[in-house]
């Protein structure tokens, strides 16, 4: 049992993206637990105000059509602040996403909220530091020894490769729900073992450029995130120049590139 001094709110967002400063929530679940030991709920789905992607659907489950009835988010936010009044909070991957859009859906609804004094307790950053994700505590997690040597190129070689096939035994033929909402299994194969590691669909090797349904080159980023690059290159081209003088690998500096030229080309016929 949690020792708890007061209250402490355990929440979660589904939204239409990532964009902490621009996405919006679609659904609102918080879990409230008490020092002597009770529990309160709240679970809202929410009208964005936005037309939620198809990317993010696959992820939750939840479109345009489910939450077309539902309240606009400075209709329930009233709702939300009584509930978190006096409360610390808890969440997962909260620090860096759920409570930055959080307080952005606040302050967007005219509400000035500020977390102050309020404690934040972030579940994925102890996983994360009890657990470190270092090739030496991958080597201990699947090979049961310590990793002597690591940080020499020869050690971390061997290390990885028998980490790989530690892997392969273990986790052979499982299926997992990947982020796009398709079933995917890990097989003995290069192919099936590269999928597990790259975005999918990318054009470029940061993945800032995807193929979306229809095998169209979209932005993966930014305002334009999802729209196809050659037709915003037809109508913005100054994006591009953006693009080339901004912090972008020289790769996809060269992909982006390309499609300028073509688009350019289809502008020009």
């Amino acid at each position: 049992m949690l020792k708890l001094e007061r209250p402490l709110v355990i929440f979660d967002l589904e939204t239409t993206g990532i964009n902490t400063a621009k996405d919006r929530i679609v659904e609102i679940s918080l879990l409230k637990v008490l020092p002597e030991g009770g529990e309160e709920s709240l679970t809202q789905r929410i009208h964005p105000e936005i037309p939620i992607p198809l990317e993010s659907t696959h992820i939750h489950g939840i479109g345009d059509e489910d939450v077309a009835k539902c309240p606009k988010f400075k209709d329930f936010a009233p709702r939300v602040l009584e509930f978190i009044a006096n409360s610390d909070l808890a969440g997962y991957n909260s620090n860096r996403f759920d409570l930055p859009l959080l307080a952005e859906e606040f302050l967007r609804a005219g509400f000035d909220f500020d977390p102050g004094q309020t404690r934040m307790v972030d579940v994925q950053q102890i996983f994360h530091q009890m657990e470190p994700r270092t090739l030496a505590a991958a080597y201990l997690f699947y090979c049961d020894k310590e990793l002597e040597g690591a940080h020499s190129a020869e050690a971390d070689v061997q290390a990885t490769y028998r980490v790989l096939l530690a892997q392969i035994k273990r986790y052979e033929n499982r299926e997992i729900r990947g982020k796009s909402g398709h079933l995917k299994k890990l097989e003995n194969t290069v192919a099936s073992l590269s999928a597990f590691g790259t975005v999918q669909n990318a054009v470029d090797l940061s993945g800032r450029v995807v193929l979306n349904e229809q095998s169209v080159e979209v932005f993966n980023f930014g305002k334009h995130k999802g729209i196809s690059v050659k037709e915003v290159f037809k109508k913005e081209p100054s994006y591009y120049h953006w693009i080339m003088k901004g912090d972008f690998s020289q790769f996809t500096k060269k992909v982006i590139t390309r499609l300028y030229h073509e688009s350019r080309i289809t502008s020009a016929t």
